[in-house]
């Protein structure tokens, strides 16, 4: 046990540290393993023992300070591209069945879909161009 080099149990550590990574798939132990490979090359170095420590635990430490707040932020962020019914709102569409309160035909990208108008009072003629304000199930809200 004393003929293996420092830096090698430093990247034993660290290969360690990988396995929680990937199975708990949490970024800190990925951090960590970081900080291990950077106490593997000080060790290479031939630095003694403390500042192998030292190494690891700045790495380690300036990572999760500085990394970890960027991934929490892009993760609270909604994605750019929207998708689904979500796609579907503020597109225009064109009457296919006169729309009214009760219901109506349109078509909305490339699709024939159920739709009532948002105000009941209110109805479209075919041809006229709507627009879509909200979807509710399989129906298109249109004003």
């Amino acid at each position: 046990m004393n003929d293996i080099d420092a830096w090698v149990w430093w990247l034993v550590g660290a290969a360690a540290l990988g396995i929680p990574l990937v199975v708990t798939a949490m970024p800190e132990f990925g951090m960590l393993a970081v900080g291990a490979v950077a106490a593997a090359v000080v060790a290479a170095l031939g630095f003694d023992g403390v500042i192998q420590v030292l190494a690891f635990v700045v790495v380690s430490v300036a990572l999760i300070a500085v990394v970890r707040p960027i991934a929490a932020r892009h993760g609270r962020q909604r994605p750019q591209l929207a998708t689904g019914i979500d796609a579907l709102k503020g597109r225009q569409a064109v009457v296919l069945e006169r729309v009214d309160g009760s219901g109506g035909r349109i078509k909305l990208a490339g699709e024939v879909w159920s739709a009532r108008s948002l105000d009941t009072g209110r109805a479209y003629d075919v041809g006229q161009e709507v627009d879509v304000v909200d979807i509710e199930g399989a129906t298109a809200i249109v004003i």
